[in-house]
């Protein structure tokens, strides 16, 4: 192949001439035997929970083959803290005589998801504290219902235990119920479950920075009391401290939690994790979104190096889990209201979404961490419904879904990735060669408009594709005969080289 032996040349074109003499064509230079970065970053999902899940629901089938069908590590799973009677088993406090300890609604959701995930390593999150374990002016009460969700349970910012001892004896009894069989009790009754899931990873708490507004110092010791009690009764498990809702808005908690100074002796720092959620404002038109979504995926990535800084400069040895990744339309955060009307939102907003994720994902694995999770399988109206992977109605999952399907399938730990350069165009290329020498490239178009490009390496190879054309159906995958490519508007699309 003479010159294109080493490299890639892709030119990048608009559909129409007027758009081409705006546009001039952008270069991908692809340099296939200079690795910068060896992939340490497995694509995973958030699962949460939810009254959608329960056996009654005609979506619990659907959603679980969705999870199974996915076949990723690291799965993050968690029960939703909007229905603490489906999040929290002991939902009051002990008595003289009695405790309110309940698995009946949490245990066929956690072994429906553990079924779903058998084989591969989950992350647990059982993150809502009881509020009864909390300072608050007067009790916080729960619905009776456990389908109707309650946007306000958790409420103050103390526990009531200065030494933290009972919130960790609860999240022990947890751990037990789930990892060893069953637990006694705070009156010495032992409750038996007949559960041993392995735990790989315990996640502590999650977004203690705005459902408790914990301070960097009380978190620290929250996170301490926990992963010393749990330790005991998990030996083999490996605990993620942090997750925090906005890691730019918080440097001071990186710099307090990652400095092994602040911790007891002995205690691990195995990951920490973050979360980010590109948000437009309410009076941002659906048309700016495009550019207003990657301009913020860009500024989130500029502080996940800062984050990366602090991270190796005091624990080096810590991993990164980015394990909430999505979009939200701004409407979601009137849900809680009794006024609020669901807004359907346009066809082409699950297509940005995923393209939002492939593009955050490529530049993690850039980075060195180790998890990218997409948020979330079965969100709905009232629970955050543009962050869905699925339609709440029917089951069929959408783009999103697709693209982290398409991102699983093709890209893992492992892969190099190799000097890619582009000149112009708004579109993100990354090749990747996998450890047979499988050679692909990844292709994110950051604009609703189709492009076309020139692949004059590709004639022979195939290019699978999600885009506003395949809609809710899966990745498209076509042989390429052509020296050309068309990649539709928020396109994502893997094109793997002939050898």
């Amino acid at each position: 192949m003479g010159a294109l032996s080493s490299w890639l040349l892709v030119s990048l074109a608009c559909c129409s001439p007027h758009l081409a003499a705006e546009e001039p064509p952008a270069t991908v230079e692809v340099h296939w035997n200079n690795v910068v970065q060896v992939s340490r970053t497995k694509p995973s999902l958030l699962f949460i929970g939810t009254p959608k899940t329960e056996a009654k629901s005609p979506l619990r089938l659907p959603i679980l083959k969705a999870v199974k069908d996915l076949n990723l590590d690291d799965v993050r799973y968690s029960p939703c803290n909007l229905y603490p009677r489906l999040d929290i088993p002991e939902l009051d406090p002990p008595t003289a005589t009695s405790t309110s300890w309940d698995f009946l609604l949490l245990d066929p959701e956690v072994d429906d998801a553990l079924r779903a995930l058998a084989g591969h390593p989950v992350i647990f999150n059982f993150s809502t504290i009881p509020e009864w374990m909390i300072k608050t002016a007067k009790p916080v009460p729960y619905p009776s219902d456990p389908d109707q969700p309650i946007s306000n349970y958790e409420q103050g910012d103390e526990l009531r235990d200065p030494t933290y001892r009972e919130v960790a004896d609860y999240y022990v009894r947890v751990a037990n119920w789930y990892a060893n069989g069953g637990f006694t009790d705070e009156l010495g009754k032992w409750h038996q479950s007949g559960h041993h899931y392995k735990i790989d990873y315990w996640e502590v708490l999650n977004e203690p920075d705005v459902e408790h507004h914990f301070s960097p110092q009380a978190y620290t010791r929250i996170y301490d009391t926990i992963v010393e009690a749990l330790r005991k009764v998990l030996p083999n498990t490996k605990f993620v401290g942090l997750s925090n809702s906005y890691p730019g808005g918080h440097p001071d908690l990186f710099e307090y939690f990652l400095d092994p100074r602040n911790h007891k002796p002995g205690i691990p720092l195995d990951m920490i994790s973050y979360h980010f959620y590109a948000v437009p404002d309410l009076d941002e038109p659906a048309d700016a979104h495009p550019f207003i979504f990657f301009a913020q995926a860009d500024r989130f990535l500029e502080v996940t190096g800062y984050i990366e800084t602090i991270r190796k400069r005091l624990s080096p040895a810590t991993g990164t889990m980015v394990d909430e990744i999505g979009t939200m339309h701004a409407d979601d955060w009137g849900q809680a209201k009794t006024d609020y009307i669901y807004k359907p939102l346009p066809a082409s907003y699950w297509n940005l979404s995923a393209a939002v994720y492939a593009y955050v994902f490529a530049r993690l694995s850039s980075m060195g961490i180790d998890v990218a999770t997409e948020s979330m399988i079965a969100a709905y109206p009232g629970n955050f419904a543009s962050i869905a992977m699925m339609d709440w109605n029917t089951g069929q999952p959408n783009a999103r879904y697709w693209v982290l399907k398409l991102m699983g399938d093709n890209f893992h730990p492992g892969d190099k990735l190799v000097e890619t350069q582009l000149s112009g165009g708004p579109i993100l290329a990354q090749g990747f060669v996998g450890p047979d020498g499988t050679r692909k490239l990844l292709l994110i178009n950051k604009r609703d408009r189709d492009l076309a490009l020139n692949l004059p390496e590709a004639r022979g190879g195939k290019v699978e594709a999600v885009d506003k054309t395949t809609g809710s159906n899966p990745p498209s995958s076509a042989p390429i005969k052509a020296d050309q490519l068309q990649l539709g508007a928020l396109g994502v699309a893997v094109v793997t080289l002939p050898r």
